[in-house]
């Protein structure tokens, strides 16, 4: 019997399915980031525009789910009919969660304040029954 694609990658790993599940959440987090930085964004487009990102990242192998959310408080208004905004990592709040074999690992990433920096992180990390 021949192996499933998930089993044929997974002999590509040396780690528990903890660490992969982490490394994955990381993946994810980094491809919204460097994906749709810079992105123009406005008021009347940031809800399509988080359900897009979204959308992208849903299609990615072993996504449970993701919550995009941009942050309304940083947009500003149009200055004129030819100035826009571009999405920032200050704008994002993102969390991710993903599921490898028994394990659940959520990633988030956020501006913080005190760090002047959108940080990606582990939030949480699970071992599930199932």
């Amino acid at each position: 019997m021949r192996a499933s694609r998930e089993e044929q990658a997974a002999s590509y790993f040396r780690c528990t399915d903890r660490e992969r599940a982490a490394f994955e959440a990381g993946i994810k987090l980094a491809a919204v980031y460097h994906q749709f930085i810079g992105t123009p964004v406005s008021a009347s487009n940031a809800d399509s525009l988080e359900r897009a990102i979204e959308e992208g990242v849903k299609v990615q192998p072993f996504v449970e789910s993701i919550e995009v959310k941009i942050r309304r408080d940083r947009l500003r208004m149009k200055r004129n009919e030819y100035d826009y905004q571009s999405l920032t990592g200050e704008m994002l709040d993102v969390k991710v969660s993903i599921r490898i074999g028994k394990v659940r690992a959520v990633g988030e990433m956020r501006y913080l304040e005190d760090i002047k920096y959108p940080l990606m992180y582990v939030s949480s990390i699970e071992e599930l029954d199932q």
